[in-house]
């Protein structure tokens, strides 16, 4: 069966289940929408259902920043409490406020 109600929201603080990353979801896909080579690039035994919502963040871990592409299956929400440090937070978000960052452009 499809799954196409997205559990999250663009703006919420989400942390991966088994990697040590946090970060911001600035755009999700129904199902997912990224090329098979990255999808085959992913371990088969770890390799997550296509037929899920997929969520694009702004990730922080403790060495860098970058973007994440992750399945709805291996987020949770973010308990800490603190914002994200991602230096392009700001060109898409205002500030933290409530445990969320308020959406500051208009997306497609």
């Amino acid at each position: 069966m499809l799954k196409t109600d997205a559990k999250y929201h663009i703006g919420q603080v989400l942390r991966h289940r088994k990697h040590p990353f946090r970060g911001v979801v600035f755009d999700v896909d129904a199902m997912f929408s990224n090329t098979d080579e990255w999808y085959e690039n992913i371990p088969e035994d770890v390799r997550p259902n296509k037929d899920q919502p997929f969520y694009h963040l702004l990730a922080e871990n403790d060495q860098s920043y970058y973007v994440a592409y992750v399945s709805e299956q291996n987020l949770v929400p973010d308990e800490t409490g603190e914002p994200v440090t991602h230096p392009d937070l700001h060109d898409l978000f205002g500030d933290f406020e409530n445990g969320v960052y308020p959406l500051q452009v208009q997306l497609n």
